[in-house]
């Protein structure tokens, strides 16, 4: 990042069930930049997010989605409105947030599960979107969902016995439905047995990345918890994007913002496959590939640094 730290302020925008967290830093006049993270179910953590743009040019803003870090409540103490909790609820956060804050359009970030949810975001409210820039690119179809809970098993064949194993799943019913039915359930010891045997699937898929350190995703209870339910919760239901929602097939409807798709080629969670598919559809979008990375890291953060000051520059 270049220019000076500044001050970040905080608050809460109360939307139906639910208070949404969010964070802004740097220029109040700067080009907004909004960053989404991933999961779903993770969080802003500690904020690293803000050091990646110039605070005397941009308006950083963070958000920590409907039912996790700092907004409330969290997903596990509200599973009467599990239901409410979807990509559909998540995107009128967002704008809730951006009304909250006076912003008009934005530039939109997002890694991960972000990069889905900043996609869907754009495709429902394009004309408030200055140009988008995602790392680790996924679109939660139900192809790569099928990839990253069984298909890369073959890669994993002894920990992915394990975790079908450890699911429980009734006849008929898909690995990730399984784990998403008893870490909702009213059963909560059982859903805590199915948190820890999920976060050691996630350890273990993401290992063969070059920046991978050894243990567990979460050493926090409630953490991973959070991050189990709701990751398992849009898996199960393909991110809440069927029925003419798919991302990938209506990606053209973007042509004209511009857009950057980072990745890296080793990211054995999410292949290239999904940013090639996007990027091959969206006339206007760049594809970046890291070739020695895998699902983020430092060089692809860099990259999406300059994706921002390059979309900024068109403005």
């Amino acid at each position: 990042m270049t220019g000076e730290q500044t001050e970040t302020t905080s608050g809460w925008v109360n939307v139906p069930h639910a208070r949404i967290y969010w964070e802004s830093t740097g220029e109040p006049s700067g080009i907004p930049v909004l960053y989404l993270h991933g999961g779903p179910g993770g969080s802003l953590g500690k904020g690293g997010y803000r050091k990646r743009h110039d605070h005397t040019r941009f308006r950083i803003i963070g958000l920590d989605q409907r039912g996790c870090g700092k907004s409330t409540p969290t997903v596990q103490e509200d599973l009467d409105h599990l239901s409410e909790n979807n990509t559909q609820a998540l995107i009128e956060d967002i704008d809730a947030v951006r009304e909250h804050l006076g912003i008009q359009k934005w530039i939109v970030t997002g890694v991960s599960w972000g990069s889905t949810l900043a996609l869907a975001y754009a495709l429902k409210y394009p004309a408030r979107v200055l140009g988008i820039a995602l790392v680790a690119v996924t679109s939660t179809s139900r192809d790569e969902v099928q990839w990253i809970t069984e298909d890369v098993g073959r890669i994993f064949p002894e920990a992915w016995n394990e975790f079908s194993e450890a699911a429980n799943a009734n006849p008929g019913e898909r690995v990730v439905e399984a784990y998403a039915r008893r870490l909702a359930g009213e059963d909560r010891d059982d859903a805590r047995l199915a948190a820890l045997s999920w976060d050691r699937w996630e350890s273990t898929h993401v290992s063969l990345d070059p920046n991978w350190v050894p243990g567990a995703l979460f050493e926090d209870d409630r953490e991973r918890m959070t991050f189990a339910l709701l990751v398992a919760h849009y898996w199960a239901n393909d991110g809440f994007l069927t029925n003419g929602q798919e991302i990938i097939p209506r990606i053209h409807e973007l042509n004209g913002i511009p857009g950057y798709l980072i990745h890296g080629r080793r990211d054995i969670s999410g292949p290239t496959s999904t940013a090639w598919q996007l990027q091959r559809r969206w006339q206007s979008s760049r594809l970046v590939v890291i070739e020695d990375e895998g699902h983020g890291g430092p060089s692809s953060m860099a990259a999406l640094s300059v994706a921002v000051e390059d979309i900024a520059g068109m403005i």
